[in-house]
C-alpha cells in the first residue's frame, strides 16, 4: 500500500471552487491509478473521479462531469481534483485513493489505499 496525503478542503460558498491535492511522498506514484471519493453524513461512500498512471485516461461521475477536473503531475507525485460550480450536495469528506490493479477500469467501487480524507463543505 502507499501512503496519500490529502489538502486544500474547505468552506466554500455554492457557485466557488476549491481545488483538493492529494500527495504520495517516496514512492512510485506512476504505479498507481489514482482516484477521488467522497463520503457525505449519513450516505455511503461515491466514486467521484479516477485518472490513469500516464494521466492519459480520465472518468468522472455524471455527477460532476462537468464541473470537476482531475488531473495528476507525475513529477510531482501529486493528483488534483479542481471543483468548480460548487453545490450544497458536493459537501463531503473527500479521500484520496491508489490502486495498483492492470489497466484502468472505472468507475471503481474501491481502491487498494487510502488517505485519511479532507473535508469539503458548501454553504448555500
Amino acid at each position: 500500500q502507499v501512503q496519500l496525503v490529502e489538502s486544500g478542503g474547505g468552506l466554500v460558498q455554492a457557485g466557488g471552487s476549491l481545488r483538493l491535492s492529494c500527495s504520495a511522498p517516496g514512492r512510485a506514484f506512476t504505479y498507481y491509478n489514482m482516484g477521488w471519493f467522497r463520503q457525505a453524513p449519513g450516505k455511503e461512500r461515491e466514486f467521484v473521479a479516477a485518472i490513469s498512471r500516464n494521466g492519459g485516461s480520465l472518468y468522472l461521475a455524471n455527477s460532476v462531469k462537468s464541473r470537476f477536473i482531475i488531473s495528476r503531475d507525475n513529477a510531482k507525485n501529486t493528483m488534483y481534483l479542481q471543483m468548480n460550480s460548487l453545490k450544497p450536495e458536493d459537501t463531503a469528506l473527500y479521500y484520496c485513493a491508489a490502486d495498483s490493479a492492470p489497466g484502468f477500469t472505472p468507475p471503481y467501487a474501491a481502491m487498494e489505499s487510502w488517505g485519511k480524507g479532507t473535508l469539503v463543505t458548501v454553504s448555500s
